[in-house]
């Protein structure tokens, strides 16, 4: 009998063991996710700042331009081809006297567009061109 009460405590004493280091790995998988999420959401600020940055004018762009180099991010990348499609455009059109001139205003607007879907964390294409932008840009 006593065999069986030592195999009984064995087996308890296994079982113990089994329940603590499941409890351990289930905190180990929740701290890695929660490291997970911190981080990505650290670089989805980093992609925003740097997607910001490239909408304030030519230097602007450079700077987000350099500092997309150093650690890339898919958010920025996309917000530094669609303003450099939107630059180009408009320098081209500024030579262009009245229509260009006017034609510039809706590239103000488009601007502004873009510049309100990288404030609110959102991939927007611009009207008409973006995905050409992608396109032709997608080295960057």
């Amino acid at each position: 009998m006593s065999d069986n009460r030592n195999l009984g405590d064995d087996l308890d004493d296994m079982l113990d063991d089994a329940k603590k280091g499941a409890n351990e790995f289930s905190e180990g998988a929740k701290q890695t996710a929660n490291d997970f999420e911190n981080q990505t959401n650290n670089n989805m600020n980093d992609g925003k700042n740097i997607a910001l940055i490239a909408h304030i004018t030519l230097i602007g762009w450079i700077v987000a331009l350099v500092m997309n180099n150093n650690s890339k991010s898919e958010f920025a990348s996309f917000y530094i081809r669609q303003m450099l499609g939107l630059m180009i455009i408009a320098f081209v059109l500024s030579f262009i006297p009245f229509v260009g001139w006017i034609l510039n205003l809706g590239m103000l607007i488009l601007w502004i567009l873009s510049l309100i879907g990288a404030v609110n964390g959102e991939k927007k294409l611009t009207p008409g061109l973006g995905a050409y932008f992608q396109d032709w840009f997608k080295s960057l």
